[in-house]
């Protein structure tokens, strides 16, 4: 299974940046999609998720300006991403959980954000 993402890049404080998640097989055949942010010297730490039924969640963080989705039919996931502050600015990941727990999840290769003030 393949992961890229596409979208990041560089963008004032206000601005907005749209994140996709192009996978390699249909996006139903995972319990959960999402997408995961790294800082410089920090923790990778979880941004938001989708499942397979659509339920979202989202850390407290980014509640309000940030909308993930999916379009099955591109086997994609999107974050829109708006209001971004600079404490935004990280290497986004794309992850994917398998159906099957015992199955490791997937990673794409990250997409790099920067927004400046």
């Amino acid at each position: 299974v393949q992961l890229v993402e596409s979208g990041g890049g560089l963008v004032q404080a206000g601005g907005s940046l749209r994140l996709a998640c192009a996978a390699s097989e249909s996006t139903l055949s995972f319990r959960t999609m999402g997408w995961y942010r790294q800082a410089p010297g920090k923790e990778r730490e979880l941004v938001a998720t989708i499942s397979s039924g659509s339920i979202t969640y989202y850390v407290d963080s980014v509640k309000g300006r940030f909308t993930i989705s999916r379009d099955n039919a591109k086997n994609t996931v999107y974050l829109q991403m708006n209001s971004l502050k600079p404490e935004d600015t990280a290497v986004y990941f794309c992850h994917a959980r398998p159906l099957d727990y015992a199955f490791p999840p997937y990673w794409g290769q990250g997409t790099q954000v920067t927004v400046s003030s």
